[in-house]
């Protein structure tokens, strides 16, 4: 398959994915999110081409980005709609979310790994966008701070955290070809 057909794919799998996921939990349908999420990796990693890169930046994203996201829920900061398992914690269909933005990082975004400025700003803007529209359009969130607090504090993680996973996924990467290289 050509590859700007797979990015589109991705894209679209993505969007099909959050759209899930914070639309699900505004109307009572948590498990929408971990569906698509499911559905979505097996054909990423299915057809993308790329399933041990998918497979590390997931393990790398997956943590970093619930992390992120349980902080904000521990503060009161967020308050997540359909907080299952527990209201401090990043619910279920956030996960969701990190699966499928996980898997866009080695195909529809691959182009801001040598961009680091380019991937801080879409972070800054992107990141906080996606939960103003959450909340906004879905109620799937609400804000437990003031809004400019709570969007200015998301714009400086989402600006860490992006460009971060690029680099941990490249350093990363680079050991376990050492490893594989090593004689025995």
């Amino acid at each position: 398959m050509r590859p700007s057909l797979l990015a589109a794919g991705n894209v679209l799998g993505f969007q099909a994915v959050w759209l899930a996921s914070v639309a699900g939990a505004g109307a009572g349908l948590p498990w929408a999110g971990p569906l698509a999420a499911t559905l979505f990796a097996a054909l990423t990693l299915r057809f993308g081409g790329k399933a041990r890169a998918d497979l590390r930046l997931l393990a790398l994203a997956l943590p970093l980005g619930l992390a992120l996201d349980s902080a904000f829920a521990a503060s009161g900061w967020l308050v997540y709609a359909e907080a299952w398992p527990w209201a401090s914690l990043a619910p279920v269909w956030i996960w969701s979310l990190w699966v499928g933005f996980a898997l866009t990082l080695n195909h529809s975004m691959a182009f801001l790994r040598q961009r680091p400025v380019a991937a801080v700003l879409l972070g800054a803007v992107g990141g906080p966008l996606a939960y103003w529209t959450a909340a906004g359009a879905f109620e799937a969130v609400s804000f437990g701070a003031p809004v400019a607090w709570v969007i200015g504090a998301l714009a400086v993680g989402w600006a860490a955290v992006l460009p971060l996973l690029f680099h941990l996924d490249q350093r990363l990467a680079a050991g376990l070809a050492g490893e594989r290289r090593a004689p025995a």
